[in-house]
């Protein structure tokens, strides 16, 4: 399944390209995630989300196979598997900077494959999820830029149910009233 998304970041393509660096700050900017070791370009971490009294983690590492300083793009294949379940993903993911106005824009590329009870949510709740997830993102890398690149504090936390269930709802209607993509 292919998504792409991307969100604008008020600083220059060189401070979000520096920003990105830093993988232990980028992973506390996103929702849910955490660092657990680094080596070389691969990177392992885990990743949560809560539904009710249910939590949904993947354990899993990132290959950086390719870095363009210059054009500053970057091509990661992520891989992992369900913590305490049978569930697994993989994905190809592909980040480019670009300036825009007085900021930049990141595109962000994601061909994803996932099994197990992760792989019964539709394509469009998965788009409609990966867009929070994404405005949440954005938003905690451009506070920590703003602050001089320091990780940030009160990250985003992991989806809850309820959000979950909300923007299940909203992208229902807006889906059912021709307000969303077909």
């Amino acid at each position: 399944m292919l998504m792409e998304n991307s969100f604008s970041v008020p600083a220059t393509p060189d401070q979000v390209w520096t920003y990105f660096q830093d993988f232990k700050a980028v992973a506390a900017c996103a929702p849910g995630a955490e660092l657990t070791g680094q080596q070389g370009n691969q990177v392992k971490g885990k990743v949560s989300v809560k539904m009710g009294p249910v939590k949904l983690g993947f354990a899993g590492t990132v290959d950086i196979i390719e870095r363009n300083d210059a054009a500053k793009r970057m091509v990661l294949n992520a891989s992992g598997g369900e913590t305490s379940g049978k569930g697994q993903a993989t994905a190809k993911v592909t980040m480019q900077i670009t300036p825009s106005g007085n900021g930049s824009t990141v595109k962000v590329s994601q061909d994803i494959a996932m099994s197990g009870a992760v792989a019964q949510f539709g394509r469009g709740m998965m788009q409609d999820v990966t867009a929070v997830m994404m405005k949440q993102f954005a938003d905690c890398i451009a506070g920590a830029i703003r602050s001089g690149g320091r990780a940030p504090t009160g990250a985003p936390k992991a989806l809850s149910g309820f959000s979950l269930m909300m923007i299940s709802i909203k992208s229902f209607f807006k889906r059912l009233f021709g307000g969303g993509k077909k």
